[in-house]
């Protein structure tokens, strides 16, 4: 696909269920690279390994006879960068262009190579003249491995953003942007809110027009839109009003007490998210736990503990910054119930944090006294 100002060489994968292993991606994933072709040509980043060979033809078929003159290396992860060993040596003359962080990092994924001579390690706010572009380079380190950078090409108002502003989903995808992307940020990026909150103000000074990220769409029109979300999510501000409810539930008890608690709310008008940890996508969980500014967490005591999903889910919560929201507490233990103690002490370490009041304690089945208390939770977190 060409544009007036780069040229996509990157690639779909279709083949994908799992991304890193873990994130379920049922319209696979992209992973973007583009060359800039001024009077010398720069290419952004490589590819996944299983797509080396085609990316090659792409920026081949890009070039149109004329030499690579660099590789730009914003981020090292090997989604990314498993194709700079074979760029290098394809293209003997191109520089290869990163930070001190990545040429440590590149060492370790390609014991061996050679670069003497082809290095070209820059440093924040340093710039490359192409010849008709001009690039400079905003560091963005921890957005979300240590070494990435982002580059702006000041002549065409394009900011390559590395992993930020990324999506699941191959490139085409006809679906909703925001979710995927929702999914994406508090999956991969979402422990690192601080640091995004910082590159976001170096790129406010930015005349962004285009935004190419490593993942997902290229993004030309609303950018604000694209940018204030971002802002949001960096900032671990709820982004809608709602209530999500994660629960698991060994002989259906728990999930008759949560069916109730959603009905009484949604009586209200308010949006209810549902979640069984052991049934559902757990990513689509994290997401909306941080979409909305109310959760409430619902399981049983098991093994003076709580159930493992919960435990997961909480940790992922945990790690992620969970902060700024109301978190409420469902638990059930027939002769000696742990499970609030316990998914409350988990989230002592969180900042920012609101309690309810009207937390409700199951023992086996539930009652008549318990419908009560779980409407008076509901009328709590309306």
């Amino acid at each position: 696909m060409s544009e007036k100002n780069f040229v996509y060489v990157g690639v779909n994968d279709r083949e994908i269920d799992l991304f890193e292993g873990m994130y379920d991606v049922p319209n696979g994933m992209a992973y973007n690279s583009y060359v800039i072709r001024g009077e010398k040509t720069a290419v952004m980043d490589t590819v996944d390994g299983r797509f080396v060979e085609k990316w090659l033809d792409n920026v081949a078929d890009a070039l149109d006879g004329k030499a690579a003159d660099y590789l730009i290396v914003q981020h090292m992860e090997p989604d990314h960068s498993a194709g700079i060993e074979a760029f290098a040596k394809k293209y003997p003359d191109a520089k290869i262009v990163g930070n001190t962080k990545t040429f440590a990092m590149l060492g370790e994924y390609f014991d061996g190579l050679d670069l003497e001579g082809r290095k070209v390690v820059v440093k924040e706010g340093d710039s490359l003249d192409l010849g008709g572009h001009k690039l400079r380079f905003v560091f963005a380190p921890m957005v979300h491995w240590p070494e990435v950078m982002f580059t702006f090409d000041e002549s065409a108002g394009v900011l390559y953003s590395a992993d930020a502003f990324g999506k699941f989903g191959a490139k085409g995808t006809d679906e909703d942007w925001a979710c995927e992307a929702r999914r994406y940020y508090f999956g991969i990026v979402g422990k690192y809110g601080v640091q995004v909150q910082s590159v976001l103000k170096k790129a406010a000074a930015l005349d962004i027009k285009t935004i190419c990220p490593l993942h997902g769409e290229i993004l030309t029109d609303n950018l604000g839109y694209y940018v204030g979300l971002y802002d949001t999510w960096s900032a671990y501000k709820p982004e809608a009003e709602g209530v999500t409810i994660a629960y698991t539930s060994v002989y259906g008890h728990t999930a008759e007490a949560v069916m109730l608690l959603k009905a009484e709310l949604e009586k209200t008008g308010v949006k209810v998210p549902l979640f069984d940890l052991a049934r559902c996508d757990m990513s689509e969980a994290v997401e909306d736990a941080f979409k909305y500014g109310k959760i409430v967490l619902a399981t049983t005591t098991y093994n003076g503990e709580i159930f493992p999903f919960m435990r997961t889910f909480i940790s992922a919560l945990v790690e992620r910054g969970y902060k700024n929201r109301t978190v409420a507490f469902i638990e059930n233990g027939t002769w000696a119930p742990m499970a609030q103690k316990v998914m409350r002490g988990m989230l002592e370490g969180c900042k920012e944090l609101k309690f309810a009041e009207n937390n409700v304690t199951l023992h086996a089945a539930m009652k008549d006294g318990d419908k009560s208390a779980i409407k008076a939770l509901a009328e709590e977190l309306k």
